[in-house]
């Protein structure tokens, strides 16, 4: 392919992404095809010659769509959101375009001269104190990572070498490493998943600490678990306190956590996956209070702020922390500049790194504060709208406070029926929608995502709920 050939089938490619989102409401929600469909359908090997594009692009629909689940679809519930948006994607277009891999600043400055202003946009957006932002007095400063996941396993990563530093410091004859199995890391059982995962990687130990009714980490149990655990010979460094769990969008309270953190030489890292996109407007912002006793905070602008994925920002109040944990600097990486600017590499756990601080850049050019505010004021209220749908149906019940874009519910009664109702929901496939447990019970998540929602959308919706709960319901008289 040319540069002529680019040209036309590019805009080619923009036409189909377009018609794609224009009449996302079209296709069905979730894929419905069984493992794998795929391999039936395309040849053993790689072909020998090349194809015309043609035909590569009527596979494109033949083969893939079919298998493809539609998060951009207003008739998409499930999980959280996943952002997209068009400035994101052009912007995607330029990266990939330019190609840069921004392991140094001298491997390409403005990859990482844009990702340092931008987080600094973006963290004076989330009033983070000063101490979090590079272009200030501060220590520390921001970095994209690929997800929150990423992000709080480089968070622990730097809490664990960070602790063993202070171990070798305070008994320089005592081997550190002989610790390193009675590590602890805290989060509460309504955390994500991905935080067990990560202690198991890093090898340390994982405690879940008990949640209150609502899914907020009781303080008086972690303060209970740390000193048990120092009691018992172990070693406590790390707590995840977490900004809108997974299941229920439930908000610890860091003004509680932190002082035990601080107080405790804890390493407390905040992930926001979810809502941190909401704390850019004022009237969410008091639940990100008390950030200040943080050593790391993560969100996801993928999720909820119009930013394409992958897009995951984080930032450390002390950047020397993760340059500690992840500063291998060979020759050929060094530079004239080396100590006079930041190199992402002794940033994360790759060395590569794409120029996704142009997508964050495109967004926040493009909408503005205001106009990105406004996005997420109406995800909250069409949460809001469908919230109500459930309270004035004396059949189902609300099973979480609606804080942000997720509301909670089932059928009044046992679990069974609920379980029936998701899964003909789901084998029905023109809506999608997943599954929690909340105080024992089984629970149906409804998620705003898609950016294109309207209250038409979720009004289409819960008449599908509805109907299928019917069925339900009326075989079961």
């Amino acid at each position: 392919m040319d540069s002529a050939e680019f040209r036309k089938w590019g805009r080619a490619m923009v036409d189909y992404v377009a018609d794609y989102l224009d009449n996302i409401r079209e296709r069905r929600a979730l894929s419905n095809v069984e493992p794998g469909y795929l391999r039936q359908m395309i040849p053993d090997c790689a072909p020998d010659q090349p194809e015309e594009w043609q035909d590569i692009m009527e596979d494109v629909e033949r083969i893939i769509m079919p298998g493809v689940s539609h998060w951009a679809s207003p008739r998409f519930h499930a999980y959280f959101p996943t952002a997209n948006s068009y400035p994101a994607i052009v912007a995607d277009i330029l990266s990939a375009g330019i190609g840069c891999i921004g392991f140094s600043w001298a491997s390409s400055p403005a990859c990482t001269e844009l990702e340092t202003v931008v987080l600094d946009w973006l963290g004076k957006l989330l009033q983070l104190p000063e101490s979090f932002l590079a272009g200030t007095s501060g220590t520390g400063g921001g970095v994209i990572q690929g997800t929150a996941s990423e992000a709080t396993f480089v968070a622990m990563l730097a809490a664990r070498a960070k602790y063993l530093k202070m171990l070798k410091d305070k008994y320089p004859d005592d081997d550190p490493m002989a610790v390193f199995g009675k590590m602890v890391a805290y989060t509460s059982d309504q955390a994500h998943s991905m935080v067990e995962k990560n202690a198991m990687m890093a090898a340390v130990r994982c405690r879940k600490v008990e949640t209150d009714d609502v899914g907020v980490m009781l303080s008086s149990e972690l303060q209970r678990a740390v000193d048990d655990d120092r009691a018992n010979g172990l070693h406590p460094f790390f707590v995840c306190a977490t900004l809108g769990t997974t299941n229920s969008c439930a908000f610890d309270n860091i003004l509680e956590i932190g002082p035990i953190c601080r107080d405790g030489d804890l390493w407390l890292h905040i992930d926001a996956a979810y809502a941190g996109s909401a704390f850019i407007c004022p009237e969410f912002r008091p639940l990100l209070d008390g950030v200040e006793f943080a050593d790391s905070f993560d969100f996801n602008p993928h999720k909820w702020l119009l930013v394409n994925f992958d897009c995951s920002a984080m930032w450390v109040r002390k950047r020397a922390d993760l340059e500690g944990a992840f500063n291998v600097d060979p020759l050929y990486l060094k530079h004239q500049n080396q100590g006079l600017v930041t190199d992402y590499r002794h940033w994360q756990v790759p060395l590569g790194r794409r120029f996704r601080s142009l997508k964050l850049w495109f967004v926040l050019r493009s909408y503005g504060v205001q106009g990105l505010q406004k996005h997420i004021r109406n995800q909250v209220a069409l949460a809001k709208i469908f919230e109500k749908y459930i309270r004035d149906d004396d059949r189902f019940e609300v099973s979480a406070e609606v804080t942000m874009g997720l509301v909670c519910f089932r059928l009044k009664g046992s679990d069974e029926p609920n379980k029936i109702l998701l899964n003909n929901l789901n084998s029905d496939g023109r809506i999608h929608l997943v599954p929690c447990h909340l105080k024992g019970k089984y629970v149906i998540r409804f998620a705003i995502c898609a950016s294109s929602t309207t209250q038409e959308d979720l009004d289409y919706s819960w008449s599908v709920i509805k109907e299928l709960a019917e069925k339900i319901l009326s075989e079961t008289k």
